[in-house]
This record gives structure tokens, sequence and C-alpha cells, in this order.
């Protein structure tokens, strides 16, 4: 938690203002048992006949309007720090936020597989703001409550040291019970944390999955599941809910044996005269004082455990460092070739074997490169090498004959228009979503690229245009479409390097061989690779690189891999076999 307390340095005068306009209302109340002892006695001084009545009246007046005056301002001194809490918290928690959003950005594919966007949110969301309620907590209270409770006790021990005496025993024992319940429940919450993080991910898998687990008629088997995991999640909060409850009840007792010690003394102090009925009262109150404050530090303790827990979650993502490799050496070697691959192998993290095995093939500038294979073979991790997503387990990749590890991430993506295998948009407009290739296009520009995308239509058809809104995710266009505009917001930046990862599979054979026409036509000449799982898509290319398993098992043009590769063939004769017109697709 230390190292999140950072974010308060932009909120210090407030974190310094919350608690001590909380320490001086609780001076304050330390005073009211006092005076209320005094007017008691001074009642009983009057009643005695100590004291004339009108001067036992005008004293208990006097008394009175100084209680009224310590409770206005304690009240202010209340607002006040409920304020500067508020300030500090809220805005300690925005910074932590955006900072963490910050890191998410910058860590690898590695790191974001690794944990899993549910575990994501969770951290930016829930936890985030189980560290704010805290914060807030404890400026509000961490000074007060321990400064009611000493100070209590010390007032106990000026107005006699015996019921100081057991003041401080039942300290004590309350202490030991509030942080004892503590040192137990601190690990207890992080594991319920953890299983939150399950219940996000199977409630994000099954509505994002949604169509498919209804096309399955699994809508039972989800529910078991859910039941299942939002089960054991219930069951680790109640039970970790009751050990904390034990706190309360627990605290009750102790200071409920406390006060019946303490009127046992009292009452025999009073009677030899040691201790007036005032004292005995305002040492009373003095421990309903204890009570209340151990209450609510009992219940801080709770919040701060929670917090805790909560805390050394989101640290572990601001700790976590990107593990892409930077080369520092970007000398230029010498080779003619624009992007080259040699003896290149890949790895994912906890994968038991090699994605990619000695990879090795040169590209030349604007060219244009098929690549094919089975499912799992590999494509996907060969072009996403190319931007440095990964990082190669061994060998070497080389842009314009600099290693893409020294070329610097930005500067390497600013090149590259690349074209995920899911088609993602993002709310807003068709304009806002394309112009995210490049910020200052033109709509001279913009359309441009749509033509090149064969997705004018797309936009042509809306009512709104470019204008158009897109919903999350989308959702209210076809796959088609979708695919179109993405390629289109890929064109907008004229890339040197088009990396199209299999983005046209739903387009029909007629579109997507315009869409391939169109690439060819393109004035900038980019170097274009095309993963596909057609050989119609790839079979114009200039080289078509086909994978089996992880190994590059052919490396040539359409027609003579078709004599040379067993993989390739096979692949082609499946497609046609299945009724697919290969003399059709090749005119086109």
């Amino acid at each position: 938690m230390k190292d999140l307390l950072v974010y308060l340095k932009h909120y210090k005068l407030q974190s310094i203002l919350a608690p001590l306009f909380k320490m001086l209302e609780a001076s304050f109340e330390l005073l009211i048992p006092i005076i209320v002892a005094s007017i008691i006695d001074k009642i009983n001084v009057v009643n005695a006949g100590g004291v004339s009545t009108a001067a036992g009246a005008r004293y208990v007046t006097y008394a009175c309007l100084i209680l009224v005056a310590l409770g206005v301002v304690g009240l202010v001194s209340a607002v006040c720090a409920q304020y500067f809490a508020a300030k500090a918290a809220v805005g300690f928690s925005k910074e932590l936020r955006s900072d963490m959003f910050k890191k998410v950005q910058s860590l690898s594919y590695y790191e974001i597989d690794n944990l899993g966007t549910s575990a994501l949110i969770t951290r930016m969301t829930s936890d985030v703001n189980q560290v704010q309620t805290g914060v807030n907590l404890v400026l509000r209270l961490f000074m007060r409550s321990p400064f009611i409770v000493f100070g209590a006790l010390i007032m106990a021990f000026v107005i006699n040291v015996t019921a100081g005496g057991v003041f401080a025993v039942t300290i004590t024992v309350l202490f030991a019970v509030v942080f004892g319940i503590m040192l137990i429940t601190i690990p207890m919450y992080r594991k319920t944390q953890g299983r939150l993080d399950g219940v996000t991910k199977a409630t994000r898998e099954t509505l994002v999955g949604s169509r498919v687990v209804r096309a399955f008629c699994k809508e039972d088997d989800e529910i078991k599941k859910f039941d299942g995991r939002n089960t054991a999640l219930s069951k680790s909060q109640k039970f970790v809910g009751g050990i904390s409850a034990l706190m309360n009840p627990l605290t009750y007792a102790v200071i409920n044996v406390g006060i019946i010690l303490l009127i046992y003394f009292g009452a025999a102090k009073v009677y030899d005269g040691s201790l007036t009925s005032g004292q005995v009262v305002a040492l009373y109150n003095y421990m309903s004082q204890i009570l209340v404050e151990l209450i609510k530090l009992a219940n801080l303790i709770i919040t701060v455990t929670k917090c805790f827990a909560s805390a050394g979650r989101v640290n572990e993502i601001l700790k976590m460092q990107p593990t892409l490799k930077h080369a520092a050496d970007n000398v230029k070697e010498d080779g003619g070739s624009f992007i080259k691959f040699e003896n290149v192998s890949m790895r994912y993290s906890g994968g038991g074997s090699n994605a990619l095995n000695a990879i090795s093939f040169s590209v030349n500038r604007g060219e244009t490169v098929g690549v094919i294979g089975g499912t799992g073979s590999g494509k996907s991790t060969l072009v996403s090498l190319i931007p440095h997503f990964y990082d190669a387990t061994e060998g070497k990749i080389t842009l314009n004959g600099v290693n893409v590890n020294a070329v610097g991430d930005e500067k390497l993506r600013e090149s590259c228009g690349i074209v995920p295998q899911r088609a993602v948009l993002f709310k807003g407009t068709i304009r806002e979503n394309l112009k995210w290739g490049k910020e200052n296009a033109t709509d001279a520009e913009i359309m441009a690229a749509v033509e090149a995308a064969c997705a004018a239509d797309v936009v042509n058809n809306k009512p709104g245009g470019l204008d158009e809104k897109v919903e999350q995710g989308g959702k209210n266009f076809s796959g088609g479409q979708r695919q179109r505009l993405t390629i289109a917001r890929a064109l907008v930046k004229r890339p040197e390097i088009l990396i199209l990862d299999d983005s046209a599979s739903a387009l029909d054979y007629a579109t997507d061989a315009r869409l391939r026409k169109n690439l060819r036509s393109l004035d900038y000449n980019p170097t274009v690779f095309l993963v596909s799982q057609r050989t119609s898509s790839v079979r114009n290319a200039d080289k078509i690189l086909v994978l089996d398993g992880g190994n590059l098992v052919g490396c040539d043009t359409h027609d003579r891999l078709l004599n040379s590769c067993a993989v390739y063939r096979e692949i082609h004769m499946s497609q046609y076999s299945e009724g697919e017109n290969s003399a059709k697709e090749a005119e086109i």
C-alpha cells in the first residue's frame, strides 16, 4: 500500500487537513464528559445547600452554552474533514486508475495474455474502488479513533488511577481482539478477490459469446458453471465476513465487562468520597466513547484489510514491466531485403512447444506475401512478430536491415497498417473509427481508403454516412461490414507494411477478389502480408508462405507450390473438392 501513497502527492494539503479537522473534533469530544461531570457535581452541591440556586443555574446555563458551542464547532470540523478526505480519496483513485490504464496500454501481449482481460477489468474497477474507500476512511478515522481511545485513557487516569487501570486493561484486550482478527482475515480477503476475478471472467466470456451459447443450447450448462463459481465466491465472502463479524460482538462484550468493573469500583470510590458522582458519569462516558470509536476502528480495519488486499493486486499491475526486448544497436546491416526473417523461432509464455520453428524468408519492398496453413499452424504468430507484438524466442527479424527490436515500437507500428483476425470497431462514428489510422485525415483521404477497402456501399447506404453511429464493438454492422471498415482504417494511414490477418474471411469471393485487386493498384505500393485460409485469396501473391505445425514447409508462387508442396496442394484441392470453382476464381 505504501507504494501507492505517491498518488496523494497532489493532495497533500487535503491529506493533512482531513485528519487535523478530525483531531479538532475529537479534542472537543473529549472535553464534553468533563463539562457534563462538572454540571452534575454543581447540581449536587446546590442540592446539598453549598451554593445558591441562582448561582448554580448560572453555572449550568454557562456550561450548557459551552456544550452547544463545542457541538457546533465539532460539526463544522467533521464536515470539513469529510470534504477534504473525500476530495483526496477521489483524486487519488483518479490518478491511480489513470496510471493503471497507461500501464496496461504499455504491456506487451505476453502480460495481457497471462493476466487475462477480466482480471485487468476487476483490478481497475473493483480493486481501485476498494482502495479509494480505504484511503477515505483512513484519512477520517485512522488518527481520530486512536486519539479518542488514548485520550479517554489519559482522562481516566487524571480522574482516578484505579479507574485508569480498568481502562488500560480493557483497551489492551480490545486491541488484541481487533488486530488478531485482522491478521486472520487479510489473506482470506485476498483469496476472495481472486475468486471475484473468476466470476468476472465467467460473466464476460458468457456475455461476449452469448450467441454461441444459445446456438448450442448451452444456457443451462453456463448457468450451472456460473452458479458454481458464484457459490464459491459467496461461501468465501460469508466465511471471511463471519470472522470479521466477530469483531463487533467481542468488542461490545469486552467494553461491557469494562463498564461493569468501572461501575463497581466507581460506586466504592463514591462511597468513600474519593470520587464524585459526576466523575463516575464522566468515566462511564469515556468508556462509551471508547466503545463507539473501537467499533469505528474495527470497521475501519475490516475496510483497510480489504484495501490492502486490493492494493497488492493493483500494485502488481503497476510494478509489472513489459517483457518485450529492445536492442540498443540499430546499425543497418547490408542486404537488399525490406523484411527478413532469419531462423526465427517463437514460443508463447507457458507454452510447451514452439509456435514457430526456424522460419527464414525475405521480402522485397512492395511485394505481396500470402501466408496460409492449417488452424494453429502459426500464421497469426508470424505476422505478429513483424510489428514487434511479441519477441522472437530465437533468431532475428529485420526491417530495412535493422533489427525490429531496435527500431522502436511506436515508429515501427506507425509504418504498419494492421487488421487483426477479430474486426473491432469502437463506439462513436464511422469517421472517428477511420481516423484511428490518421487523426488529421480529410474526408477525401478517408473515402479513398473506404473505396480501396470495398466499403463505399457500407458508408453510402447509411443515413449518416461517415457520421453514422457505431455501437460498442460495431454490433450494428455485419461481420463483413466490420472487416471492410477495419481494412479501410488501416489504409487511411497509407502504411508501408499492410498486414491483413485473415481479415477478409467474412467477405464473399467477388468482394474478396475486388479487395485484392484494389490493394495491388494502391499508388503508394505497400508491402502486403495476406493471411488467409483460402488459396484463392493468396494465389496471385508474389510469394506464398505455407506453414504446418509452426514449420515453413513451402515458400514460392502458387503454381510452383502446387507441384512442390504437398501441404499447399492438399489445402488447395480440399477447397476445390468442396465445390469451389477454381477457374472462375482465377479469372476474378
